[in-house]
């Protein structure tokens, strides 16, 4: 499973026009799935738990001290989830990317549905994009500052 966290001021997700996600500061998260991830129940929440808690806790806000101290939930940000089945892309060779190593979509479809449940149920302020869309998505990263998280 793999996280990419931007921090930042605002981000939104339009499907066909209509706006179906938007927030101010906090984090924009692209959400990817490989297929080595595990499938099973039991081992899939404890990963979809594992993941949430981190990026939840991660501190990259700024403090007084304009220190990266601070964690979303500690700043009063929201989070956007948008899954983005290309963060388990094979690009070590060759000019065209490879998705052998991503989840099958059904696979990841479900696991993306866990996730943003698992990220609701530990905070209230989540939004989502939608799996298989076409999306725009926007965001004025803030720094910037992004992450790369992987379990």
């Amino acid at each position: 499973m793999i996280c990419l966290l931007q921090r930042v001021s605002e981000a939104s997700v339009t499907i066909d026009g209509q706006r179906v996600a938007n927030i101010e500061q906090g984090l924009m998260v692209l959400v990817g799935f490989q297929a080595t991830d595990p499938t099973a129940t039991t081992e899939l929440q404890t990963l979809l738990g594992k993941m949430a808690e981190r990026l939840l806790a991660y501190r990259i806000f700024s403090d007084e001290q304009d220190r990266m101290n601070l964690n979303v939930q500690q700043v009063g940000g929201a989070v956007l989830l948008v899954p983005q089945f290309t963060l388990a892309a094979e690009t070590g060779k060759g000019l065209r990317p490879g998705f052998h190593s991503a989840a099958a979509p059904e696979v990841a479809q479900a696991a993306f549905s866990q996730f943003v449940e698992c990220v609701s149920s530990r905070y209230s302020s989540v939004q989502q994009g939608q799996f298989g869309a076409d999306m725009k998505v926007g965001l004025v990263n803030d720094g910037p500052v992004t992450f790369w998280l992987q379990l």
